[in-house]
């Protein structure tokens, strides 16, 4: 039996590392050219030879019209025939070129599409594998939103990337190679040349403008997570009036964003005057050259077109360039979040080689357990005992003694920090999560429901239950009367977090749907804390019954419901200080009977 403690794992908030834009794309690759999708990789390919084929045909549609030009120049004799064929093959060409773009983007559509799906699915399956440490330092708010710009970012780099950028590279190769192959290298150098210091600067200024673009991010995120966090606890906010403060809260946030959002803007437009003027002095240059090219005869007319074409033609998308370069830039940022939790090492994971837990009992054991969530902070200490196949433990003890924490390290949301916890004999560390979870059924005391039906709820135990099973774990928890009196019924939506639903409703939907889980092992944690003291013993009397041949471990605060528990263990500050059974403890006047005797008073006085 291997009771050692597990290796120390960093906090799972510890933030990853910040990847550089190429690692950013090197990361996205693999999900663009999967492996084992012979029809994805065929539509890459197929998309790049479309881009090929309408750059080909966009390059040559100024070489037909300088041809007319020319042949319009030469005079009568060629002025009919030979022009019309150009014409005609310039607008082929144009045809050409836009078919194959419209064609490419079709092609590619699914490649993206899968891509972002793999990749939001991915980073989905993710957090549900991080501990349950870091969703509680984690704002839900905040979260939602990084997954929402990550997977929009993904969308937009992939067709600035492909269809934008690319695209814009292949033209300006081309077009610099048939200036120097028509005309001296002058052409194709102060073309070069003016391209290089566009995009030098672009990329300077850009990445100066980035940190602004990364505020805002941490902004906007900062207030959609006060926003959703203000706006689930609605209930709180109307009870001590706070409408005014949370406004305040929220303000100051947007006030935030308002700011680096006016910095963004007001280095934007640095960068397009600086951007406007090196395309400025490129053409003039160039148009300067031609001019001077026709004036000394070594240039035609239609040469002279052919270069002012050229310019347009290339100058258009590369003024365009210094946006796309923006877009792309904030598409990165906007995934890196995203990616950084893809990052984060999951703070209890399987270990390799980690076999499904064989249950054949359900013994329980907890040997020398102790657990800390901080170094600083110990919350069981040396805590040792058995639930025997088929018998009943109670848990109990006053506020902060640490009984949840016992429910928490027997699902393995936590590893403990000594001893160990087995079932069946088998250390809990050894065995997948999966087949540990898929053998304890637990009632927990904060019970929250999917914004979703009654019977949604209800079947999450068991997704493939039939109706008539989701109906009798509906009658053994006594909510089927209920149920069965509302308009809907079983079709009734309990709210977002089931805030429709009374507190005993909710908790009885959470019974039921453990009841259909049907699973080896029970843990009900203050069960019915939230239930009338008539509906209270009418469900007990149930949950004894389909527990009777389980083993089961209750968390209790209300004593009485323990009573006929097979034995009791109190815990107080992190130790059990007493065992036995009811009568027992009772007879040792302890910590057991204080309790007993407190709530026996509490309970007399609120029925005075």
């Amino acid at each position: 039996m291997d009771i050692s403690a597990p290796a120390q794992v960093p906090p799972a908030t510890a933030a990853a590392p910040r990847r550089s834009d190429r690692d950013t794309i090197r990361f996205l690759l693999p999900f663009v050219w999967p492996k084992g999708e012979t029809e994805l990789r065929a539509r890459v390919v197929l998309a790049l030879l479309l881009l090929l084929g309408a750059k080909y045909a966009t390059v040559n549609v100024p070489l037909l019209y300088k041809g007319a030009v020319d042949a319009l120049s030469a005079g009568a004799a060629h002025a009919i025939a030979v022009p019309v064929s150009l014409i005609l093959g310039y607008g082929l060409l144009r045809v050409v070129a836009s078919a194959s773009a419209e064609l490419r983007d079709a092609v590619f559509a699914k490649v993206g599409q899968r891509a972002i799906r793999s990749l939001g699915l991915a980073t989905f399956r993710h957090l549900h594998a991080l501990s349950l440490r870091f969703h509680l330092e984690r704002q839900t708010g905040g979260l939602s939103r990084v997954i929402e710009r990550g997977t929009s970012g993904i969308d937009s780099l992939l067709s600035y990337l492909v269809f934008m950028i690319l695209p814009t590279f292949v033209e300006m190769a081309l077009v610099c190679g048939i200036l120097w192959g028509l005309y001296d290298f002058s052409y194709a150098g102060v073309t070069f040349v003016t391209i290089v210091a566009y995009i030098a600067y672009t990329l300077t200024i850009t990445e100066w403008r980035t940190k602004f673009r990364r505020q805002m991010n941490e902004t906007e995120e900062e207030a959609h997570a006060k926003a959703i966090d203000s706006l689930l606890n609605y209930e709180t906010v109307k009870y001590f009036g706070n409408e005014e403060h949370e406004a305040k809260r929220f303000d100051t946030a947007l006030e935030r964003f308002e700011r680096a959002s006016v910095k963004s803007a007001t280095t934007l437009s640095i960068l397009n005057v600086g951007q406007g003027l090196i395309i400025a002095i490129g053409v003039t240059a160039i148009m300067i050259m031609a001019g001077h090219g026709v004036t000394e005869g070594t240039m035609t007319v239609g040469d002279f077109v052919l270069v002012n074409a050229y310019l347009i033609q290339l100058y258009l998308p590369l003024n365009f360039l210094g946006n796309v370069y923006r877009q792309i830039k904030q598409s990165i940022i906007d995934m890196e979040k995203m990616f950084q939790l893809l990052k984060v090492e999951r703070e209890v994971a399987d270990r390799p080689g980690a076999s499904a837990l064989q249950v054949s009992g359900g013994r329980i054991e907890f040997h020398r357990v102790g657990f800390a969530y901080e170094p600083e902070r110990r919350i069981l200490e040396d805590v040792s005992f058995a639930v025997e196949p088929g018998s009943t433990v109670a848990i109990v003890g006053p506020s902060g003694a640490g009984k949840s924490t016992i429910s928490r390290l027997l699902f393995r949301f936590y590893d403990v920090s000594d001893g160990a916890i087995l079932i069946d004999g088998q250390d809990i560390r050894n065995v997948t999560q999966a087949s540990l979870r898929a053998a304890i059924g637990i009632v927990p005391q904060d019970t929250v429901l999917f914004n979703d039906t009654i019977y949604y709820n209800v079947a999450y135990g068991r997704p493939d239950a039939s109706p008539e099973e989701v109906r009798e774990a509906a009658r053994l928890a006594q909510i089927q009367r209920f149920v069965e009196s509302l308009p809907a019924g079983y079709d009734t939506m309990v709210g977002e977090r089931g805030l429709k639903l009374s507190g005993g409703e909710k908790q009885r939907v959470a019974i039921a749907r453990t009841l259909l889980k049907h699973p080896p092992v029970f843990l009900f944690d203050e069960a019915t804390s939230a239930l009338d003291t008539h509906t209270e013993k009418e469900i007990q009397a149930s949950l004894r019954e389909v527990s009777r041949s389980r083993t089961t471990l209750v968390i209790a605060h209300r004593l009485s419901t323990v009573i006929d528990a097979d034995q009791i263990l109190v815990l107080e500050h992190g130790r059990i200080v007493e065992r036995g059974r009811h009568g027992e403890l009772l007879a040792v006047g302890g910590l057991y009977a204080s309790m007993w005797r407190r709530q026996q008073e509490a309970a007399r006085e609120g029925l005075a």
